[in-house]
Order: C-alpha cells, then structure tokens, then sequence
C-alpha cells in the first residue's frame, strides 16, 4: 500500500522503539514488506506491454495515473473528512510517482543510439560490479521501488540483459535496507536488531541465490541470460528473489532471530532501558493514528504509577522504610520526565492531520499528563509528613487516627475509581468521583475543626496541627486532581473541556450526583 519496503522498516524501528512490537514480531513483517514492495514495479511494467483494445490502455499507469491526481485534488479541496483528504493525498503522492517515471523513461530513450552507453553497459556483466552499483544507487537514493523504477526505464533502451539485471536487482534488494540503518541510530537494542535483520535477509538471500545462479549459468550457459530483459521481466526477477527468500528462510526464523540478537548484544545498561517504559519514538509521527494508540499506553501506564506512587507514600504512616522512601521520589523523577516529553511530543502530534475525534483523545492526554505529575507531587509531600512524624518520633491521638483513617480509605477510594475510570474509559465510573471528592472536602473540614477542638482542651499540640494541615491539605489536592481526571474522561464525549460549567452542572440541582454523595457520606461518616 505504501509502496516501500525501506518506509516499512522505519516504521517497524519506531514501533520497536516504543516497545509497541518485539524484535522478535517483526521479522515476519520484513518478510512481507519485501514481497510488497515489489508491487510498483508490476504496475510501472503495464505501460511497456503492447496489445490492443481501448479496455487494456486504460490499465496503462500514463493513462489512469492522472485520474487519480484529479481524484486526489478533487478530494482534498472538497472533503471535510481528514481521512478522505489523507486519501486524496495519497491518490496524488501515486500519480506523481508515476508521473516522474514517465517522465524518466522518455529521458533515457535517447541512450538507446548512444555509443558510450552500450560501452558502459558491457562493464555491468560482471556480476560483482553490478550487484555493488545497484546497492549504492539504492542507498543514496533510499527506495528499492523507485531504483527499480529506474532500471526498468533503463531496460527499454535495449541494452540490458537478465545478466546485468539479475545481480542489480539483488543489489537493490539489499541498498534499500539503508534507510532503516539510519532510521535506527539512537534508538534501543531491540530497533537496531530491526535494522540489522532486515539488512540480514536481503544480504543473506542474496548469498544463496547469487553464487547459485553464477555457477549454474558457467554449468548450463543459460540461453536468456544474454537475451535483453523487459520492465516485465526485471518486476518478474524482483519478485521471484524476494518470494523465494522469504519461502526459503520464513522456516528458520527463530534461528535468525538468535543470529541477530547475536550481532547486537545486549548489555546490562540496554537490559535496564528494555524492562523499563520507554517514551514515544518520534518516528511515530509519521503514523498519527499509531502514535496516539501508544501515547495513550504510554499516559496509562503514567497513571498506574501515579497511583502506586501515593498508595506507596501513604503506606508510610504506618511503616516507615527508606526502600519505599528512594521509590517515592525515583518514580517521582520518572513521572516529571513522563509529563515534560510526553507534552512535547503531544503538541507535535496535535499539530498533524488529525480527524476530530483523534483531536479529543490528544486533548483529553494533554488535560491529564499533568494531573499525573502532580499527584506525584503531592506523593512526595505525604513521604515528607511521614518522615518527620518518624523522624520526631510524634503521632496523633487516638480520634485523630480514627479520622484520618477514614480520611485514607476515601482518598484510597478515589484514586481506585478515578485511574480505573481513565484506563478503561468508563464513564459511567467516571461520575462517582465528583460527589467522593465533595465528600473528602467535607472530611477535611470537619478534621480540621475537630483538631482546633482537641487543640482547645490541650489534648493536642501546636507542632503536631502544623503535620496535620500538611497531611490534610495533601489528601485534598489529590482528590482534587483526580476530579480533572475524571472530568477529561468525561468531557471527550461532549467534545468540550470545560471543567467549571461540567461541575458547576453535576452539583447543583442533580438528583443522580446527589444520591452517589449520600452513598459515599454515609460510607465515610466520622
């Protein structure tokens, strides 16, 4: 479809990258994007094959080609659809890909006549020199379809045989494999494996098949190797070498899977970048609709840490260790790199092609990244009051632990429901965390008021309110960001983020809200 074995591969590097696919996964896909890319050259062959009817020329490439550049504007200047304006484009990148091919056979008609290029031409018999000339023209110029492209324009000048052809369609075979070795420098283990094994099969199905075809030919002298090949025959040779590669090496997969991983070696430092969660390959980019399915694993698994992250700190109260106080803050560094890369590469991503519900699930990431971030925060503030509570060797009274307890399991709730809620994008759940979070506001309030009582009488200090108000202001906000949440997850279906007239809505005047408050008051009643 796309027309490119060598666009493919890159997207496979960045899939690879991101960890949305394993290296192990993609070596079926290489094998298929080898026998796809030769689709091109069998539609470029139809415009050298002569036979009559009015039926069979409009098959012809230079005959339907400007039919779909027309299609394509038409599309793009009519459609309101971003998808059917993705379509038009893509009618128009087809036909102009015909279109320089026309305009590049007609170029190299004239060589035909010319002294100087059958000269040349006779160099390329040798097998060696012309499975080098067609690895580099294909790496400089990226694209084993378009190389080919060129050598069937070649072909109609009637100086090349299926001697010269056959080692610089394996050669191209192989110089198209350069764009995804670029593609993958910077990149994890596991995209270079991607790199490197689609390098390997094409280098590897070329040293069977080569050799193989060289000593057969000295063997049996081949009548048609010196016979002149047609644009259709060198689309018959493309296909037939990646078809039989693919046939004969799809069996040992597993075995070179190992090779490769053999190639390039892991190391300790690549392991722990593996088992960790990588950030969004910006290669993704190119495919719009892949990277907002990962970047929406990505903020999923953000939200999962966020949400061990204070269940973690909370925990502290009642066990103090300095193993859960180092993971406190490693996954607090995590979480800050997650809201500043992934906002950037958000904001990239908002600014491509986008249809408009694609447009509300970037903006309802964009609303929560940092709601995320900020609950980490507040993570590190409740590891801070229960350090000093550890440190000081202090507690609170006996009512106060009562309240506080209750207090706990409501902010334990709300977390549960709300990142549950947004990972499953249920809606429905979504709604319950508003009339919690009111709840909480009122058992913060009451807490509060209950202490300056407690403080009154002497049966609590000074120092030990200041903790209080620390703790109490902490689990506040936490509920208080967990409402943005759940309001994002909300609002996408209204297409609309406005989070103060949503609110304002549910709690005034709303008989569904005001039952699910009752519910929780009476739960979590001092």
């Amino acid at each position: 479809a796309v027309q490119s074995s060598s666009a493919t591969s890159v997207m496979l590097v960045g899939l690879v990258n991101s960890s949305i696919m394993e290296f192990a996964q993609t070596v079926n896909v290489m094998f298929g994007a080898n026998i796809g890319t030769t689709f091109t050259s069998w539609i470029l062959s139809l415009d050298s094959i002569e036979a009559g009817g009015a039926w069979f020329e409009l098959l012809k490439p230079i005959n339907f080609a400007p039919l779909f550049a027309l299609a394509g504007v038409v599309m793009l200047m009519v459609s309101k659809s971003n998808k059917k304006k993705s379509i038009g484009t893509v009618f128009i990148g087809f036909s102009l890909l015909m279109q320089g091919m026309f305009m590049m056979s007609g170029a190299v008609k004239p060589l035909a006549d010319s002294p100087n290029f059958s000269q040349l031409l006779t160099k390329f018999n040798n097998p060696i020199l012309g499975l080098l000339i067609g690895t580099i023209f294909t790496a400089i110029i990226q694209g084993s379809a378009a190389s080919i492209g060129i050598l069937q324009a070649l072909s109609l000048t009637g100086g090349i045989t299926y001697g010269m052809a056959i080692p610089i369609i394996m050669g191209q075979n192989i110089g198209t494999t350069a764009t995804a070795l670029i593609s993958c420098i910077g990149t994890n283990v596991e995209a270079k494996r991607v790199a490197i094994g689609n390098t390997l099969i094409k280098v590897v199905g070329t040293l069977i098949w080569l050799p193989l075809y060289e000593i057969l030919d000295m063997i049996f002298q081949f009548p048609f190797a010196s016979q002149k090949i047609t644009p259709v025959t060198i689309a018959l040779v493309h296909t037939i070498f990646n078809v039989v590669t693919t046939l004969v090496l799809m069996p040992f997969t597993k075995y070179l899977v190992k090779i490769i991983e053999n190639i390039v070696k892991d190391n300790k430092q690549s392991e722990r970048q593996i088992k960790s969660k990588p950030l969004i390959d910006e290669r993704l980019l190119q495919s719009p609709s892949v990277a907002i399915a990962e970047c929406n694993n990505v903020t999923i698994n953000m939200a999962e840490l966020a949400r061990e992250n204070v269940y973690r700190a909370m925990g502290l109260f009642d066990n103090f260790n300095k193993e859960d106080e180092h993971l406190v803050l490693k996954v607090e560094d995590e979480l800050d790199n997650y809201e500043d890369k992934m906002g950037t590469f958000l904001v990239k991503l908002s600014s491509r092609a986008l249809s408009n519900s694609d447009s509300m699930v970037v903006s309802k990431m964009l609303h929560v990244i940092g709601n995320f971030e900020r609950l980490g925060d507040h993570a590190v503030n409740l590891l801070k009051v229960a350090k000093e509570i550890h440190e000081k060797k202090i507690g609170f009274t006996p009512k106060a632990e009562d309240e506080i307890r209750v207090l706990t399991s409501a902010v334990d709730e709300i977390l549960s429901i709300t990142i549950n809620a947004y990972v499953t994008n249920d809606v429905e759940l979504a709604t319950k965390v508003e009339p919690l979070e009111q709840v909480i506001d009122g058992l913060t309030a009451v807490i509060r008021k209950n202490h300056i009582d407690r403080l009154k009488h002497g049966e609590c200090t000074i120092e030990m309110g200041f903790i209080l108000s620390d703790l109490l202001t902490n689990y506040e906000r936490v509920s208080d960001h967990c409402s943005n949440i759940a309001v994002a997850v909300i609002e996408i279906v209204h297409n609309s983020f406005d989070t103060h007239k949503y609110l304002k809505g549910v709690k005034y005047g709303n008989s569904e809200f005001n039952e699910i408050y009752e519910v929780f008051s009476e739960k979590y009643s001092l």
